[in-house]
Order: structure tokens, then C-alpha cells, then sequence
């Protein structure tokens, strides 16, 4: 027997952030249905780790959100890569997923595709809603390009990059829990109005968010004294900020900061506050009542107003007939 037909397979991924660590464990968990002698290594968030890949460095570390995220920290991602790439090289997988993070995964994979090596990328880059030049990269460096929704496998096809529509995973494992339910679950008031707050789950949405939502909800609260707020922090290490710059500047008996539990919270609201991303997704799905903002750096939007090809930014407004959920982007975010 050959001994390489009988080895487990081989697979290398990189997550980078909250999100994408959902995804890989998710993936892991399916490839090890199907091959369960399968072992899993790369750059790892608590749950991949938790389905038993094993991590080289900290997932944080490569977590970047617009320019001033890839300035600051340009030099520590750049060796990070350069010393995955090297370990990768010298003992090749047998297939490498790069989840999301197209700056660092991209030309990761182009150099693995480069020695043999298939390259799947699991989340298409916002290619088409900005810098479609990008698509170039993208055919010399992935093999497959893996979609979330319909209308970006309708996208590559016609651009020569091999491509999958697989769906989103949250559609099949989100559940939607009764309101009272879900406020008994969390031990809020059952007859208070609740708001929902998500600020994002990268430090930098935090950081530029979480003022202007205090400020919101404060004002808010001002206007009817019965309002109550629920706050979920997506990590632990999340969770100190969300009390700083968030939780502190509202009264403190009328906050309920949580432990993760973001979908029992969007469950339990009325409405609900929250950065652009995933939780826009899962609010819709939910059937919560949103509103959207984001701010990024001066240099991030310039450039997304220079390149972008949307109007809109929430997920959900790119998928319904009619944008239905209200977008403060930028200097609107007030």
C-alpha cells in the first residue's frame, strides 16, 4: 500500500477574524464527517482551536479593518505571512483555505497555487462592490473561489475564476426565538422597551463606533426612562472596551452587557443598533428591526467612494428587491 494514499488529509487555513473563526470550525466539523482522520492547522480563532486545529499564531494578530488597520500594523502581519508561507512551503498541505481576509490570504495562496498546491478562498472579497481590478489576483491566486450568497458566483463566472455558491451557514443554524423567551433566558425585563446594541467585533469598529452609539442610546434613554439596553460582546477581549467606551457613559442599572449571546439579544429587542457586517445579516434573519451605521478612516472611505461600484453597504439591503434598513455611513454616523 502506498503510504501516502493512506495518510490523513492535510488542510491549512486562516481565519481572521471572529466571523471567519465561525465559518472554519463549521468547515472543520464537515471535512471530519466526511474525513475523520483529517488534521487541520494555520491561523486559528478559540472556536477552529475548539474543533481541534491546531493554531501558529494568535488569529488576532492578522485582524485588520481599512488602511489605518494594514499601517498600523503592516510590519507584525507581513512577518506573520512571510514565516506561514515558509512553513507551508517546506511541508505543503493538501489543500489550503484562506477564510476572508483577502489582504493577507491572496497572496498566501498565489505562492501555494504557485508549488501545486490547491487554493480555495471561503468568503469572495467585496470585488464586486469595490476594486474589481482586484479580480485579476484573484484568478492567479485561488482555484476556488467558495460564495456566501448567489449574486457573487454570478459575479466570477464571466471572469474566468472557478467558483461555488455553498450559502451562508448562518441561514441554517440560526433559530428564531420567541421575544419572551429570549429576554428570560438573559433574566431581562420582560415589559421594558429593549434596545440591541453590537458596535462590531474588530477593536477598531469599537473604537470608532462605540462614542457615537453611547451618545445615541443616551440620548435615547433621556427621551423615555423605561428604555433598556443590551450590549453583547462578540469576545472576551472585546468586552473591556465595549465597558469603556460604551457600557460607562450610559446609566449603568439601565445596561446589560453580555458574554457573546448576540442572537438572544437581536431575539429579546425591539430594535436594534449595530456596525455593518454579520450582524446585519443575522438581524434580518432574525426578524429584528435595525439600524446601520459604520465608520472607517478618512483614507478607507476615500478610497471606497473612489472604487466603490454600490450604493449600499448592510448585506441585507444588497440581497432584498428594495434597500429596507436605514444606512449611517461615515460622517452620517452621528
Amino acid at each position: 500500500m502506498n503510504p501516502a494514499a493512506d495518510a490523513p488529509l492535510r488542510v491549512a487555513l486562516v481565519a481572521g477574524e471572529t466571523s471567519g473563526d465561525a465559518l472554519g470550525a463549521g468547515l472543520i466539523r464537515e471535512i471530519r464527517r466526511r474525513r475523520p482522520r483529517a488534521v487541520f492547522e494555520g491561523i486559528c480563532g478559540p472556536r477552529m482551536r475548539d474543533e481541534g486545529a491546531a493554531s501558529h499564531f494568535p488569529m488576532d494578530d492578522i485582524s485588520i479593518m481599512g488602511l489605518d488597520g494594514l499601517i498600523g500594523g503592516a510590519g507584525r502581519i507581513l512577518g506573520i505571512r512571510r514565516r506561514l508561507s515558509r512553513r507551508l512551503l517546506a511541508n505543503p498541505p493538501d489543500v489550503f483555505v484562506g477564510i476572508d481576509v483577502p489582504d493577507f490570504n491572496l497572496s498566501l495562496e498565489r505562492r501555494l497555487r504557485a508549488v501545486g498546491v490547491p487554493t480555495v478562498h471561503y468568503v469572495s472579497p467585496t470585488v464586486w462592490a469595490w476594486r474589481r481590478y482586484r479580480v485579476r489576483k484573484i484568478r492567479k491566486s485561488v482555484s476556488r473561489m467558495l460564495t456566501l450568497f448567489p449574486f457573487e458566483a454570478g459575479f466570477y463566472e464571466p471572469h474566468g475564476v472557478p467558483v461555488t455558491f455553498v450559502g451562508h451557514p448562518v441561514a441554517d443554524d440560526i433559530d428564531r426565538i420567541d421575544p419572551r423567551r429570549a429576554r428570560e433566558r438573559l433574566s431581562l425585563d420582560p415589559r421594558a422597551p429593549l434596545l440591541a446594541v453590537l458596535p462590531g467585533s474588530r477593536e477598531s469598529e469599537i473604537e470608532r463606533l462605540a462614542p457615537v452609539f453611547a451618545a445615541a442610546v443616551g440620548e435615547l434613554m433621556a427621551r423615555d426612562p423605561a428604555l433598556r439596553a443590551v450590549i453583547p460582546s462578540a469576545a472576551a477581549n472585546l468586552r473591556p472596551r465595549l465597558e469603556d467606551g460604551l457600557a460607562a457613559r450610559l446609566p449603568g442599572a439601565r445596561v446589560t452587557l453580555l458574554d457573546g449571546h448576540a442572537r438572544l439579544a437581536l431575539s429579546a429587542a425591539d430594535a436594534a443598533l449595530l456596525a455593518s457586517g454579520t450582524a446585519a445579516l443575522e438581524a434580518a434573519l432574525l426578524g429584528a428591526p435595525m439600524v446601520v451605521a459604520y465608520r472607517v478612516s478618512a483614507a478607507s472611505y476615500l478610497m471606497v467612494r473612489t472604487f466603490g461600484a454600490v450604493r449600499h453597504y448592510s448585506m441585507p439591503n444588497h440581497l432584498l428587491a428594495e434597500p429596507l434598513v436605514p444606512e449611517y455611513i461615515q460622517s452620517r454616523a452621528t
